[in-house]
């Protein structure tokens, strides 16, 4: 079922066939008119045939794919290129290493997470669609990490929905539909399980027409299960959760693009557990639309949202109309934003005295 207005999935699942006029094979990996116009400006190279589709990176190593149900794919270096699973590539003459990668129509973008990485970008999934984000019914609700997915889905350029696992294994899912929904302002939520096929159909909908759907969350929340169901085979290894926190291990251990029964495709990430944000566009203020609108009702253009007369937020605060929890996370998040930037600023000016070589960070005791 659909949560909790079934009318809004389709606003996701436009009509088959309005990918235009890209040839069959082509659209059918994913192809369409935005890539063939960023392909033509750039004069249409192909060293090594037409551009393909990376389906999985495995340390410095690309595979990549020509046509759907190519049963010959290429494998490829692509140290020194900025490559992603979803990416569309030109391979060098040789067919020895990726040469170029095209501009992307999307990307789920979160900054890493690896000790002593400072400001860098880790691309997720590349030219999807549709970001499904997955959280098990099993679990607390948890409305402050789906917050900052949301501010990552909607950044990405494609199109967030909620599915809501497991749903064989609680008896009363209102309310954790309920609290995850009041977060999630007009984004599609689906409840589903991987066991019993519940909402299967409709994240099949999600990839109608050739499009690429990418699954995003945390380890244990039912993602390989629910991708065995989509693929009606046990491709996905899959493990129990821990009674006491209900986490699981990391059965996923590369991403990868893989072929949906009937058409379109799924990348399926590897679970993780840090939420950190890249650079925003506006996902902050598309994520918290329902804040952002009463900001537009203060009194005063330059309220700070604290004590001042006239204030929407606070008057919505009090009322019981808006939860402070969430204004407090929004403010966390700016915050964390601003300090992004900040450290990037710093970062380019460090460069540009070295003549665009990164000067090494004095925490490094250097």
């Amino acid at each position: 079922m659909c949560a909790p207005e079934p009318s809004r999935c389709a606003a996701v699942c436009p009509p088959a066939g309005s990918r235009g006029t890209v040839p069959d094979m082509d659209r059918a990996l994913g192809w369409d008119d935005h890539l063939d116009e960023v392909w033509s400006r750039l004069g249409r190279p192909a060293a090594h045939g037409t551009p393909g589709r990376v389906a999985r990176i495995d340390r410095g190593w690309s595979t990549i794919w020509r046509s759907a149900g190519d049963d010959q794919p290429l494998r490829v270096r692509n140290i020194g290129a900025d490559v992603a699973v979803g990416d569309w590539v030109v391979v060098d003459a040789d067919a020895e290493r990726v040469e170029q990668v095209l501009e992307r129509r999307s990307a789920f973008v979160r900054r890493a997470s690896h000790e002593g990485d400072r400001a860098e970008a880790d691309v997720l999934a590349a030219n999807i669609d549709v970001v499904v984000l997955v959280h098990a019914l099993t679990a607390p609700p948890n409305q402050r990490r789906l917050e900052r997915e949301l501010v990552l889905a909607f950044d990405s350029g494609a199109t967030p929905v909620i599915a809501l696992t497991k749903i064989d294994a609680v008896e009363a899912p209102e309310a954790t539909v309920a609290e995850l929904s009041a977060v999630a302002v007009d984004v599609p939520v689906l409840v589903v399980s991987g066991i019993t096929g519940e909402g299967i159909e409709q994240v099949r909908g999600l990839a109608a027409g050739g499009r690429t759907i990418a699954f995003l969350g945390a380890s244990g929340v039912g993602k390989s299960t629910l991708i065995n169901k989509l693929l009606g085979r046990d491709a996905m290894a899959t493990s129990e959760v821990r009674e006491g926190d209900q986490r699981g291990r990391h059965t996923t251990v590369a991403t990868q693009l893989l072929a949906l029964p009937g058409g379109g495709w799924l990348i399926d990430t590897p679970g993780f557990r840090a939420v950190s944000l890249w650079l925003s566009g506006r996902g902050i203020e598309r994520a918290f639309v329902d804040v952002f609108d009463l900001m537009d009702h203060c009194r005063f253009r330059d309220c700070k949202h604290d004590r001042e007369p006239g204030c929407a937020v606070r008057a919505a605060i009090d009322a019981g109309a808006l939860d402070p929890a969430r204004f407090a996370s929004l403010e966390r998040l700016v915050a964390e934003e601003a300090a992004l930037e900040d450290e990037q600023r710093r970062q380019e000016r460090l460069a540009d005295r070295r003549g665009g070589r990164p000067e090494p960070d004095a925490s490094d005791g250097e």
